[in-house]
């Protein structure tokens, strides 16, 4: 099976993208949901969690207190390398799981935001990354979460690769530049993925 990457920076409209690859068919991991599905449900990883930073990491329904984490982590390279560290283990695992219960597809995408920066690119074949301007992506970010000052939006930006080094990175590139169409570049690496997938049987 033919593994891809799928990454981008925030705004840069990777789930969209990947909406548009599901619709033909191809099935999607995405991380971030999964990471919290795993930190919800594994329980040695709760446990884990929970010894690094304090009980009030869950709530009184026992689940992810996400605003608490963030607090905890994002200011603090240490305590966010320290988090990683627990959770990006255990999303592995179950990426592997899932890629047995889709054992039959030609291809799969892997979405993740750092697909780099957390090394998940070291789990799939190829990366493609969704490239959009920075303007146009803060601007998006900013319609979509209302709840993000344009602040809040610089920092998650500075803690992402810069655009330059991610296409550098990728071997493939789709451009949601609101110029170009989304949805013939998505065909047409379909069509790519597919005839690579086929090339990878042994």
């Amino acid at each position: 099976m033919l593994k891809i990457g799928i990454t981008g920076g925030i705004g840069s409209g990777k789930s969209i993208v990947c909406r548009c690859f599901q619709l033909l068919g191809v099935p999607v991991y995405d991380s971030d949901t999964r990471a919290k599905w795993v930190m919800n449900h594994d329980p040695e990883l709760r446990q884990g969690l929970m010894a690094a930073f304090g009980p009030e990491t869950f709530d009184a329904h026992h689940h992810l207190n996400r605003p608490y984490l963030a607090q905890k982590v994002f200011h603090d390279a240490e305590q966010l390398a320290r988090l990683n560290k627990l959770v990006h283990p255990q999303v592995r695992k179950d990426f592997y799981r899932w890629l047995e219960a889709h054992a039959q597809a030609p291809y799969v995408l892997k979405e993740a935001a750092l697909m780099f920066e957390s090394n998940a690119y070291t789990q799939v074949d190829h990366v493609l990354t969704v490239s959009a301007p920075i303007g146009l992506r803060k601007a998006r970010t900013l319609l979509r979460d209302s709840h993000r000052s344009p602040a809040d939006v610089d920092a998650i930006i500075s803690k992402q690769l810069p655009e330059e080094e991610r296409i550098r990175r990728a071997q493939f590139v789709l451009y949601n530049d609101d110029v170009q169409l989304v949805v013939p570049q998505v065909v047409q690496l379909h069509e790519k993925f597919l005839t690579l997938a086929e090339q990878k049987q042994p």
